[in-house]
């Protein structure tokens, strides 16, 4: 088996071939980058580049950086510089004389890097032309025809003092930590309040109760004033009393007996939603001199929530007057009993309940309460920016409010005023009227 194998002759060398790449091989040059086979600066459009066939030393680098240069200077017409070569061996070279050519419009040449790869690798890239960075802002400061027309004003106003604006106060700051008076969403609440105020708000509804008027609208209020004073009730069950009352007659026609029966219907309800301790129905009854009987007041109780469909968180002008006095900033007790006394002056009327919005009469208590305690300015930018009234909105309404407080202490309607002229109220009731609004008022 051993013999009947084939024997593998070796391979015979090529001689020739091997003196022929070796001799090749002597005369080649070691390869760099292709890229760097080319002139730097020197390629022609249509021409073929310039093939290099010398090592690139320091000084041929430099020479070809002059070339560079020279072309882009004279494609550019502008004057060349060439650097100056210095070489160890023939010592320091002489400055050269250029021509000087006609200056015209000057290009300024773009940043070129070349990159040499050579033998010698100390040599490292170069660029050419390489400006320096220039400190300071890139473009200059140009004057613009408006800040040149504001210029021109001033110096014409010949310096005339213009008022600053004033600055809206954040009086929400001192109540961050108060979990209750939720700083977070407090201007959210109150902007959804006034979306929402004209949906319990009532449109005339006297024209449709034949048996009722405004004036005895207004004596049941004033009798109310003084059973929410004798039970020592909070301000919030007064105001939504009246609105629970309105929102009634207007959904339903009530004979003249019935009317009060409404208005203690309509407190018990109030004082059940806002009291913590809401006072007994029998108590009602008695300071109603026994007219109605408990089981009456229920059935009217009951006969309220379903035709108001069981709707009490509604804004009233109290929910508004909080949010306001505080934005008065710093009102102080007098300030605070001025404005419960002209609002509670305002709700007792029907044509103002009926013509202007809970929001806008609380705003229009607080400027004149304001305007009554003399309290400049009048109306700041905080109030406006937290009620969303200018002074111009409020004036109607503050001539109403001044007309009520100049006849409170001559009508025959006296609770608010007698509540308002004791000494726990700070006897605001008898502060002399707002006298910007006096002589529109009287006439």
């Amino acid at each position: 088996m051993e013999h009947a194998r084939a024997a593998v002759l070796p391979q015979q060398p090529r001689g020739n071939d091997k003196v022929k790449n070796e001799a090749h091989r002597r005369n080649r040059r070691v390869l760099g980058d292709i890229g760097n086979n080319l002139e730097a600066g020197r390629i022609v459009e249509g021409k073929p580049p310039v093939q290099i066939s010398r090592p690139i030393t320091r000084s041929f680098h430099a020479q070809l950086l002059a070339k560079a240069q020279q072309a882009q200077a004279e494609k550019n017409h502008v004057n060349p510089v060439l650097p100056v070569v210095e070489d160890k061996k023939r010592g320091p070279a002489k400055k050269v004389a250029v021509a000087v050519a006609p200056k015209k419009a000057i290009e300024k040449p773009k940043s070129e890097t070349l990159v040499v790869i050579s033998s010698d690798e100390r040599v490292k890239d170069k660029p050419v032309n390489q400006c320096k960075p220039v400190e300071g802002p890139s473009r200059k400061e140009v004057k613009t025809l408006t800040s040149i027309l504001t210029a021109r004003s001033k110096a014409m106003a010949g310096g005339v003092n213009i008022k600053p604006k004033e600055k809206i106060v954040d009086f929400d700051s001192a109540d961050v930590n108060d979990e209750l008076a939720v700083v977070e969403y407090i201007d959210d609440l109150y902007q959804f309040y006034k979306l929402t105020e004209d949906d319990s708000r009532v449109n005339d509804y006297m024209e449709s109760q034949p048996d009722i008027n405004p004036k005895m609208r207004s004596i049941l209020i004033d009798w109310l004033v003084e059973v929410h004073r004798k039970f020592e009730l909070m301000p919030e069950t007064f105001y939504l009393t009246v609105n629970i009352i309105d929102r009634y007659l207007s959904m339903k026609i009530v004979s003249r007996r019935e009317l009060q029966l409404v208005g203690i219907s309509s407190m018990v309800i109030a004082s059940k939603y806002e009291e913590i301790w809401a006072p007994q129905v029998n108590d009602f009854v008695c300071l109603s001199d026994y007219a109605y009987t408990g089981d009456q007041i229920l059935l009217m109780e009951k006969a309220i929530l379903g035709k108001l469909e069981w709707y009490l968180t509604v804004p009233t002008p109290y929910v508004f007057l909080s949010r306001y006095i505080k934005a008065s900033v710093s009102p102080g007790e007098e300030m605070k009993n001025m404005v419960f006394f002209l609002a509670e002056l305002g709700i007792m009327h029907y044509p103002t309940t009926i013509r202007y919005s809970p929001s806008l009469i609380a705003a229009a208590a607080v400027y004149t309460a304001r305007c009554t305690l003399n309290k400049a300015p009048f109306w700041t930018e905080t109030l406006k920016h937290h009620t969303g009234y200018s002074e111009e909105q409020l004036r109607d309404c503050a001539k109403l409010l001044v007309g009520f407080h100049l006849k409170a202490a001559e009508s025959n309607l006296q609770a608010v005023y007698r509540k308002f002229s004791k000494p726990e109220h700070g006897a605001v009731a008898l502060f002399t009227p707002a006298k910007s609004f006096q002589s529109s008022s009287s006439s």
